[in-house]
């Protein structure tokens, strides 16, 4: 007989990053103290969480190149909270010039368990402030598709733009990832009509937690995020999700009522293409 599984605590946290490094660490340790609080056991920390809208990110990669100030950050939080702990992004030299946005997810003894490159990258025209955003010229993209085991389950990673590419989560699946985690800072136009039916498709298709932490406010005169950090459970209902500005979601993941579910409907197995 197969051992049963407790229910787990999830949060998603939500900022509104600027472009001020020591006012933004700040927040996001008050922020995963508020979700050990809550007794959260996965806390994952939205893209850009460190530094938002500046050209530091460049200064901040060199850095972070050989284990710097906020890797060690992370690694700090995770273990002084014991907590699985996905840290957002942050900038790490990229072989061509540019940089990679990078998610590093440590344990709660505060041993890495890995890091993912951001793949997708977000070059499109959305009509708000700001009008275009070309994020491949700073960023270059990753390459590979990363599933983590941890305390809590395996968990996949993507980042913001991935969320529009249900390919990348189905090969998640395939590496048997129960929980689909996704640091965020979706612009307002897109996250308002995309963010939470993308993010619930996501859950439904590939039976998996998700716990999206986005960015949620107005960070400069032309960059404002959609908020709405949200965890969702693997039949695509919303648990708990935050408005705007700055927030600690948290709600309990029944593992057995997943694996239930994944008995019950096994769409992984019905797979034809």
């Amino acid at each position: 007989m197969s051992k049963s599984l407790l229910p787990i605590k999830v949060a998603a946290l939500q900022m509104v990053s600027t472009n001020q490094l020591n006012t933004n660490l700040q927040r996001a340790e008050a922020l995963v103290a508020e979700a050990a609080e809550h007794g959260a056991q996965l806390v994952v920390l939205p893209e850009n969480f460190a530094l938002f809208g500046s050209k530091e990110i460049f200064a901040l990669a060199a850095a972070e190149e050989a284990c710097g100030e906020l890797q060690s950050f992370l690694a700090g939080l995770a273990t002084q909270y014991k907590v699985v702990l996905v840290g957002g992004t942050i900038p790490l030299p990229a072989e061509d010039g540019r940089v990679y946005a990078t998610s590093f997810i440590h344990s709660g003894d505060g041993v890495s368990l890995g890091q993912y490159r951001k793949i997708h990258l977000f070059d499109a025209d959305v009509g708000d402030a700001q009008g275009s955003y070309r994020e491949s010229d700073s960023y270059a993209p990753g390459d590979e598709v990363v599933v983590v085991d941890s305390a809590v389950g395996r968990i996949g990673v993507g980042i913001c733009y991935d969320l529009r590419f249900p390919e990348m989560f189905r090969r998640m699946l395939e590496l048997e990832a129960d929980i689909i985690v996704l640091p965020s800072a979706f612009t307002r136009n897109t996250g308002w009509a995309h963010w939470l039916p993308l993010l619930r498709a996501r859950a439904i298709e590939n039976q998996c937690l998700v716990v999206a932490a986005n960015q949620g406010g107005v960070h400069d005169a032309k960059r404002q995020t959609s908020g709405g950090s949200v965890v969702i459970d693997s039949w695509g209902r919303v648990l708990a999700e935050a408005g705007l500005g700055e927030a600690c979601v948290v709600a309990s993941y029944d593992q057995e009522e997943q694996r239930a579910l994944r008995r019950r409907m096994p769409v992984a197995q019905h797979r034809r293409l």
